[in-house]
């Protein structure tokens, strides 16, 4: 059987000689490999035709993290920590987004991804964290330590797909962000909680594949729960 096609959202920026670049960390393209899945990196340049053109081709896709989406997209409050907000980007990804949501297409939210699904189904977000949340844990287990830091556990929600999927109840994840859900928009389903109620998963029901997560699985694909998520998305991707 051929490999289904992963489209791999990516971000911009600039390499040590400061040319432009469209690139993406390799451990989100290893975990797609490794599930059995084939990367394709989804450039944020690309026009509405475009990538409608590529969509079709695309038999899943994995929205992968980075920088904040502008706080005016969600009415969100602004915050000095709001950073490497990339406006190309959230205007390719939000339609994007809103077109698998809608048609079906298996997509895997990380981070960001979980973020932008919730602003484009019209949610809202903690534009940071430790600041708007009273008792808040600390999300922001970043740069200086190891995005393999299992910083706090997670409880997954009996009966969730993704929970399913997963096989645990309670996971142990890291924790790479510093803004959240604040408000979940109709129509999506809050499946796993931190300790201090910060949404850390969603899933769409009634979609073949549409789930997103707010720890980074891709750094913890050691742990067969994480393969298992990846694998999940690849096999619904082949469906």
């Amino acid at each position: 059987m051929a490999r289904p096609l992963i489209g791999i959202t990516v971000y911009s920026g600039r390499n040590a000689s400061a040319l432009p670049i469209a690139a993406v960390q390799t451990a989100y393209v290893n975990a797609i490999r490794q599930a059995g899945g084939l990367p394709l990196l989804v450039p944020n340049q690309l026009s509405q035709t475009e990538w409608t053109e590529v969509y079709p081709h695309l038999r899943g896709i994995l929205f992968t993290g980075g920088g904040d989406l502008r706080t005016s997209l969600f009415n969100g409050v602004d915050h000095p920590r709001v950073d490497e907000v990339d406006d190309e980007r959230d205007a390719l990804e939000l339609p994007l987004l809103r077109a698998a949501a809608t048609g079906g297409k298996p997509f895997l939210g990380i981070c960001r991804g979980l973020q932008l699904i919730n602003v484009a189904m019209g949610g809202t977000l903690y534009t940071h964290i430790a600041d708007q949340h009273p008792g808040a844990l600390r999300h922001d287990w970043y740069p200086e330590i190891p995005r393999t830091y299992l910083a706090h556990p997670v409880r997954v929600e009996e009966g969730s797909r993704i929970g399913e999927i997963l096989g645990d109840p309670l996971l142990q994840v890291n924790s790479l962000h510093h803004q959240g859900i604040k408000d979940l928009p109709p129509g999506l389903r809050g499946v796993a909680f931190a300790p201090d109620g910060i949404v850390e998963a969603v899933e769409l029901p009634d979609h073949p594949f549409g789930l997103a997560v707010q720890w980074h699985p891709e750094w913890l694909t050691d742990q067969a729960a994480m393969r298992r998520l990846f694998s999940a998305f690849v096999e619904a991707a082949c469906g």
